[in-house]
């Protein structure tokens, strides 16, 4: 069973580290054939307006008709400062229930020294709440990532590691995604007195 999945660039540079890992992930996906639609929102190529303002370009509508299509949900997640990048942070004001609820999502920390945790554990304590994303009790982090996931082939035994990694990881996700689609069928999110977490 092909599951679509959603993969979030979440650097607000174009070109960035961040995005080269989400498309690898994605081609990971295919290659695996895990997924045959999966598609990354880099938000250095088509950025989000900052909340509250207004999305002239209607880049948000594009975006969140790609996440409630999506099965499983990867957020590739910059270390700036030892913060998420504001880009991701801004996109669980834009997203709710409809985008991302009761939907696995794998997080992803990209480092381009030996960092990368901080933001995950951000994320973990505060993005969940109104959407109810459920992330995976298993994260990746790149660290060093202009060193790793150039090229077809693994240019060294770190890089092997992070590939390595990054599959059993994927795998996971689409499990994941194939038992949580019952979970949403069954959830009733419709009640607008629960709509935010508490």
């Amino acid at each position: 069973m092909s599951l679509k999945v959603a993969l979030i660039a979440g650097s607000s540079r174009r070109h960035s580290q961040s995005a080269k890992v989400a498309h690898y992930l994605a081609g990971r996906l295919r290659a695996l054939d895990l997924s045959q639609a999966a598609h990354v929102i880099d938000l250095g190529s088509a950025p989000l307006p900052l909340w509250p303002a207004e999305d002239a370009n209607g880049l948000w509508a594009d975006h969140a008709a790609l996440l409630r299509e999506a099965d499983a949900v990867v957020m590739v997640v910059p270390e700036w400062h030892g913060m998420a990048s504001p880009a991701v942070k801004n996109v669980f004001v834009h997203a709710g229930l409809r985008e991302l609820g009761h939907k696995p999502a794998l997080l992803v920390g990209v480092s381009a020294g030996l960092g990368g945790a901080y933001p995950l554990s951000e994320l973990r304590a505060s993005s969940y709440k109104n959407c109810r994303v459920c992330y995976l009790p298993e994260q990746l982090i790149v660290r060093q990532v202009e060193a790793v996931m150039n090229g077809d082939s693994a240019a060294s035994t770190e890089d092997l590691r992070i590939r390595e990694r990054a599959d059993w990881a994927l795998a996971m996700l689409s499990h994941y995604a194939q038992a949580l689609r019952s979970v949403r069928r069954q959830v009733d999110m419709g009640r607008a007195e629960f709509a935010n977490g508490m």
